[in-house]
């Protein structure tokens, strides 16, 4: 894609398992400092490191992160009862608890679904849960890059796992926001989204988590504004928070699927399971995470 850049490793070929292949410690991975703040174990002493930083100036960014998984989960959840089966999440981190198959086959267990990610260690554990867990006939990972959509489509269908060209779920939570403009000034996530929802299937769903620093707190802009800096000083990959006009724009002509667009703890809390840990914020925008479904008219 012109004028977008990759952000951080991406093997050549599927991470192995046992040797971590294309691992880089010499910085933190915003996957693995993701999964420490979910209270995973799949990172480093520099991620827990990195993450315990971001904790103590952002003392909500546990929850925030959980509120997130939980819109996840929501999300799996609502649309496995409208009858989708096919699953596309993309930048699905460091598997932890609560993983979209895991959720997805408690209500269908015929639903099939593709992880995509470029962090090795990722990648590697995803394929450990999966051989563990998972039916190959359904489940896969792939390593690819967001920001080149055709590609990273080509290596889904090639799982042999999906029919894209029938309707989908198409997740992309909390990773937008690592992405920024290109050197000519372009937004590469914006362009990615809008090649993905071209290549949707009518009748295809797209799902939207992402950081903002729009409508929030004073405090917590400040805070916010402090990680992005952190991320920029220390992390390949960077923090980009857009406005919430934004954020709905990257969902361009799709319509919303009942609430719309909103912070994370108030997208159908019916839908959050007997599992979901209690999270409880002062006000919904503590949560600084706007999230969102849409759907592709059916022509």
């Amino acid at each position: 894609m012109i004028g977008c850049e990759r952000t951080g490793t991406v093997p050549d070929e599927r991470s192995d398992p046992g040797s971590f292949a294309g691992l880089d410690l010499t910085h933190p991975s915003a996957a693995r400092v993701y999964d420490y703040l979910l209270g995973g174990s799949a990172n480093w002493a520099i991620d827990r490191e990195f993450g315990q930083r971001i904790i103590d100036r952002l003392p909500l960014s546990k929850d925030m992160v959980l509120a997130n998984r939980v819109f996840l989960n929501r999300v799996v959840r609502h649309l496995t009862r409208l009858g989708v089966r096919q699953f596309v999440d993309i930048g699905a981190g460091v598997p932890t608890a609560g993983n979209t198959h895991q959720v997805a086959d408690q209500i269908a267990p015929d639903t099939r679904v593709v992880y995509v990610d470029n962090e090795p260690v990722a990648v590697a554990h995803a394929e450990i849960i999966l051989n563990r867990e998972g039916d190959p006939d359904r489940h896969a990972i792939i390593t690819a890059d967001l920001r080149e959509p055709d590609e990273l489509w080509h290596r889904a269908r090639g799982t042999g796992i999906l029919d894209l060209d029938q309707p989908i779920a198409l997740l992309m939570i909390a990773v937008l926001h690592f992405f920024h403009p290109g050197p000519d000034g372009l937004d590469c996530g914006a362009e990615s989204v809008a090649r993905y929802r071209e290549l949707l299937s009518p009748g295809s769903y797209l799902a939207i988590s992402h950081l903002t620093d729009d409508g929030i707190p004073a405090d917590l802009v400040t805070k916010l504004d402090d990680v992005r800096k952190m991320y920029a000083s220390s992390v390949s990959s960077r923090i980009l928070y857009r406005a919430r006009a934004e954020i709905n724009a990257l969902f361009g002509d799709f319509p919303l699927v009942d609430p719309g667009t909103v912070w994370t703890p108030q997208w159908h809390p019916e839908d959050s399971g007997s599992l979901a840990p209690n999270i409880e914020f002062s006000t919904p925008e503590q949560a600084a995470v706007w999230a969102g479904l849409a759907r592709k008219p059916v022509q």
